[in-house]
């Protein structure tokens, strides 16, 4: 979560402009923030040694900036550490909308594009606050309940730091845009809401302690 006073709006750059259905669009950092502490994964995509690559990771929200992190041998982030561009995207599922003609069919979403190069955290104290980040991303208040990371186990992390500096975010909400000629057809047409949710915790063989309030309380299994 944010502990800084982050700005109030990314200033429009030629590759964070929105062109088609504009409308969708937003720089706010409010909406920005809102939907990169929501979301658990993002897709990050770079140019490697041998072509274009995008991967799933773990990542959390610092104020201005995002945090990536992996082992210290991570072809990935070594990469992203020597400063080459990154598009690092992130996308919640809300709903399948279905309309009366194929042509319409649609989801809607809610979905944040931050470009730009991202640096190596080289501070051991940066680097356990981002760490406790990471954690408390998946589950908020976990960090408080285990075992902060050894200045080995430090050693062998790689971490980096993306400010939040370019970007957009873009959200589709409501039902289907059915052409007026198809508003008469028999068929059905509406939104199927989508959500993730937490079923029951599983606790690990030899767990003698009771299941903490951050897990039993978290919000996905509302």
């Amino acid at each position: 979560m944010a502990t800084d006073e982050p700005a109030k709006a990314l200033a429009p750059t030629v590759r964070s402009t929105l062109r088609r259905l504009r409308q969708r669009g937003s720089h706010e950092r409010a909406v920005i923030d809102a939907i990169l502490d929501e979301a658990l994964v993002c897709h990050v995509g770079f140019a490697g040694e041998h072509g274009p690559v995008v991967l799933p990771m773990a990542y959390a929200r610092i104020g201005d900036d995002l945090y990536l992190h992996g082992a210290a041998g991570n072809a990935m982030l070594r990469t992203l550490a020597s400063g080459v561009d990154v598009c690092v995207t992130v996308t919640l599922l809300d709903g399948v909308v279905l309309a009366r003609s194929a042509f319409h069919h649609s989801m809607n979403y809610r979905c944040v594009v931050v470009f730009g190069r991202a640096v190596r955290v080289e501070d051991p104290a940066e680097a356990q606050r981002a760490s406790a980040a990471l954690v408390d991303h998946l589950v908020a208040g976990r960090s408080d309940e285990v075992r902060a990371p050894t200045d080995e186990e430090l050693r062998k992390t790689l971490l980096v730091r993306l400010a939040i500096e370019e970007g957009s975010a873009k959200v589709r909400t409501g039902g289907p845009a059915d052409d007026a000629d198809d508003l008469s057809l028999p068929v059905w047409a509406g939104v199927l809401p989508l959500r993730l949710r937490a079923g029951d915790a599983e606790a690990d063989a030899g767990v003698e302690v009771a299941t903490p309030h951050s897990v039993a309380a978290h919000p996905l299994r509302a």
